[in-house]
């Protein structure tokens, strides 16, 4: 989906409705004006995530992605086949000495984004960094303050922020469509082991990095993240406790990050976030299920549902029964509430933006970054969604490893109004 269908189906084409919750689209407020700009890229970590975000930068006709940096050289003559002309180093701090370089898209390991992206600023360079942005609390905050020390633009890889379906939801929970939001239950399934073929034993740990504690907190920071996010965007506040367990139960083969996680998030009213990931069973996928007294929405199917949608009928063999009590014990109230389930799962629900998703975010977040660069403009909320979002993993892996609740630390909070801190 482009910029122009985007806000179509946000119904955004000269409106500014959403500013409220998403104010960031604010973004493309210059996109005509600043049509002669351009900017130079370069890329540190062109793996798979990295050869993905490429995959959208190479067509932005304002951006040129002209230098790639990578320990590991097949990353490298890959990222060359879509940008043959750009130049290549095996050092990212050579390629920060490129004084034509405006800005660096950081897709490497967990445990090397702190290092990188103050680097990146500290030789004058605008940073988008995938998510999480930091292996730790402490690096998080750093990093964020030196964003705001350097005035650079700092983006991170929160797309679901450039989501039509999550943009129109979070505009529809704030005006109160689904009623009073008490819970959020997210959760990301799969079935695999996680395992990228390594072609020779000494790259274990290169390759495989997010099977390792030095170099990862796995399900946590690389799933959860996203998730997360969507979970106090519509509930607008910071969880005040969390707690969580997880372990290794099915893939037991020499990694070091949990298989399973399971996490309570605890808010000040009572409300409550859970997160949950598995990776030994993909029957439910992923999701966020956010849930009002007047309805659900499921924003990665891309569909809400109202309560009140009418009553389904009782199974058969629950009607047979009920007939036969009926004759023993006269009137009965069997069916009653407890049947209720039955009318989610007949509940057809109605989707969000008119028709099934077609798109994740990532392209409108890297057009957003390239025009942010190009206007030197740092978009509200951005940097303090993404600052978040890696706090939240990061404790909530904490709590897991300690076994015991934690409450969210007063001095990582930072100046967000939306959330009260």
């Amino acid at each position: 989906m482009d910029r122009r269908d985007f806000l179509k189906n946000l119904g955004l084409m000269g409106a500014t409705t959403l500013a409220a919750t998403s104010p960031w689209l604010r973004t493309f407020a210059t996109v005509e004006e600043s049509a002669k700009e351009r900017c130079r890229l370069g890329m540190i970590g062109p793996g798979s995530r990295g050869r993905f975000l490429l995959s959208f930068l190479a067509e932005n006709p304002k951006c040129e992605v002209v230098a790639f940096a990578d320990i590991y050289q097949p990353s490298l003559d890959e990222a060359l086949k879509t940008v043959p002309s750009a130049k290549t180093y095996t050092d990212y701090r050579k390629l920060l000495e490129d004084k034509t370089i405006d800005g660096v898209v950081i897709a490497t390991p967990l445990n090397t984004h702190y290092q990188i992206a103050m680097d990146a600023f500290d030789a004058g360079k605008h940073v988008y960094c995938e998510k999480a942005i930091a292996y730790t609390m402490e690096e998080t905050r750093a990093l964020y303050r030196r964003h705001l020390e350097t005035g650079l633009i700092f983006f991170t890889g929160q797309q679901r922020l450039f989501d039509p379906r999550y943009i129109k939801v979070m505009d529809l929970v704030h005006q109160n469509l689904f009623g009073d939001i008490n819970a959020v239950h997210a959760f990301w399934n799969r079935n695999g082991d996680w395992r990228r073929d390594v072609p020779s034993p000494e790259l274990e740990r290169l390759i495989n990095w997010r099977l390792y504690k030095e170099s990862s907190k796995g399900l946590m920071t690389e799933l959860a993240c996203h998730q997360l996010q969507v979970g106090t965007w519509a509930l607008g506040k910071l969880p005040t406790r969390v707690m969580g367990s997880g372990a290794i139960t099915h893939w037991k083969d020499g990694r070091e990050v949990y298989d399973n996680v399971h996490c309570i998030y605890e808010f000040d009213d009572g409300r409550q976030m859970t997160y949950a990931s598995v990776i030994s069973n993909k029957f439910y996928g992923l999701e966020e299920q956010i849930l009002g007294n007047k309805g659900t929405v499921e924003p990665e199917r891309g569909k809400f549902y109202f309560e009140d949608y009418g009553p389904a009928p009782a199974p058969a063999f629950v009607q047979m029964l009920m007939e036969w009590e009926d004759k023993i014990w006269g009137s009965n109230t069997f069916a009653g509430s407890s049947w209720d389930p039955e009318v989610a799962r007949n509940n057809p629900g109605e989707f969000i933006l008119g028709k099934a998703p077609e798109t994740d975010g990532t392209s409108l977040l890297t057009e957003a970054f390239v025009e942010a660069v190009c206007t030197q403009k740092q978009p509200p909320r951005i940097a303090e969604e993404g600052y978040y979002a890696t706090q939240l993993c990061l404790i909530g892996h904490e709590a897991i490893v300690q076994g015991q609740p934690l409450p969210f630390p007063e001095e990582m909070k930072i100046d967000y109004e939306p959330y009260g801190t």
